[in-house]
């Protein structure tokens, strides 16, 4: 495979951080983990940046500046740190500010889900969903899976199509409805600029003001939905949370919040972890050609393609709750700290040859799911997803390809995503 060779502009970011007696990173300015040539090709940067020390103080999309961890053992034990906070409320007064700057995630009513909590807090609300995204109760959903791709490809053609759009997100929000129980009303009315709104906005973002009011769009279409469910129950996750609310286990924040948490981040990464695998595929011929000649290798292909390019680039924030000395380094309380999931996966510390896709690499402790108490309740749902779309875009379209020079691919500008705004493609 070709190694990337990195833009001049991210050396020249690169070789300004100096090592400091800590091994910790440090320069005049943060390191950017932003821009279109970062975000076009991120591995290299981080490569350097985990090659020089485990910890580094960065600059986010959204003009915070924090830190991340960039190495496979520095980022599991970040992630299982009782000491750090998910709760924004331990930020310091300038994340505050800036978060009180963000119509969302921080202070909207639709942010105190699961990501955001600490025990006991996520302990009891994440019980809430265990039976519901069991690897059983979702094993019986596959069936149902395997119909809605199904549909899905028979209403692709030959001409070139968005695979993201005509394929990926429906395929992922309706299995996802199927699931947890959205009604078809409710499921047309859906739009997917909701969960990209949620993925881009920040007090910086160009378009911030028309991202206020698709974001209120899609708190009315929460409130509207829970209305709708509480006149209507069925045996349902939402129905389900709806009577923990009414029972007073949940409070009206938490349960719209909780809702909130399953639209958005349980359809979103699944949409973009298909159209990475499938970009990454086509990329990779001999190992597109090996799997499909052998279909039985997709459950571990799967997993490869979550490792090797992860919808997740970075983890949520977590913050210091006090002053601590960390991977070498001292971060001062209320600091975000945060995960590189892209430099975890490629570590060679880690992993064999962690820049070469291996469909049949094994064991593969990847930590595309996160780890440790926060690690994704919705992973065994993402895992069948990804086994059924690409067996039926395999199978179905014997000739899919790129249908523009790969050049042309964008890729979106979220700070925790790695995925592409749009996969044109052809399938004959």
């Amino acid at each position: 495979m070709a190694q990337f060779t990195a833009p001049n502009g991210l050396i020249a970011e690169l070789t300004a951080h100096r090592t400091d007696l800590w091994g910790v990173t440090t320069a005049q300015q943060p390191f950017p983990l932003y821009g279109e040539e970062f975000k076009r090709e991120p591995h290299c940067p981080y490569a350097r940046l985990r090659e020089r020390a485990p910890l580094h103080r960065v600059e986010f999309p959204s003009g915070v500046v924090g830190w991340i961890v960039t190495g496979y053992h520095a980022a599991t034990e970040l992630l299982t740190d009782p000491e750090m906070s998910k709760d924004h409320r331990n930020g310091t007064e300038e994340w505050r500010a800036t978060a009180s700057r963000m119509p969302e995630p921080y202070q909207s009513r639709m942010q105190v889900h699961l990501m955001h909590r600490d025990a006991p807090d996520h302990t009891r609300m994440r019980r809430m969903l265990a039976d519901t995204l069991s690897p059983r109760n979702v094993e019986r959903l596959r069936p149902r899976a395997t119909e809605i791709a199904g549909e899905l490809a028979d209403r692709i053609g030959g001409e070139p199509v968005d695979l993201l759009a005509s394929f990926a997100f429906p395929y992922a929000f309706t299995v996802l409805c199927e699931l947890i129980g959205v009604p078809g009303a409710y499921r047309d009315r859906f739009d997917r600029r909701w969960c990209e709104a949620v993925n881009t906005v920040g007090p910086r973002h160009p378009r911030r003001a028309e991202y206020v009011g698709i974001l209120a769009e899609l708190d009315a279409y929460i409130a509207e939905l829970l209305a709708f469910k509480r006149r209507a129950p069925g045996d349902d996750l939402i129905s389900a949370l709806i009577a923990r609310q009414d029972a007073g286990d949940l409070s009206a924040g938490e349960l719209s919040s909780m809702v909130f948490q399953l639209l958005i981040p349980g359809s979103g990464p699944v949409m973009t972890f298909l159209g990475n695998a499938v970009l990454t595929l086509l990329r990779h011929p001999e190992q597109l050609a090996e799997l499909r000649a052998d279909p039985g290798l997709l459950p571990g292909a799967v997993d490869e393609l979550l490792r090797f390019e992860s919808p997740f680039e970075l983890t949520t924030w977590r913050l210091t709750k006090q002053d601590r000395r960390m991977f070498g380094g001292d971060v001062p309380a209320g600091n975000p700290v945060m995960a590189s999931l892209a430099a975890a996966n490629r570590d060679p510390a880690r992993f064999d040859e962690p820049g070469t896709l291996n469909l049949r690499r094994s064991p593969n402790p990847h930590l595309a799911f996160g780890h440790g108490s926060h690690y994704c309740p919705g992973a065994a749902l993402a895992r069948m997803e990804g086994q059924v779309a690409l067996r039926v875009l395999l199978t179905r379209f014997p000739g899919l390809r790129l249908a523009v020079p790969e050049e042309e691919l964008t890729w979106t500008q979220a700070v925790l995503v790695r995925g592409l705004t749009s996969l044109p493609v052809r399938t004959c």
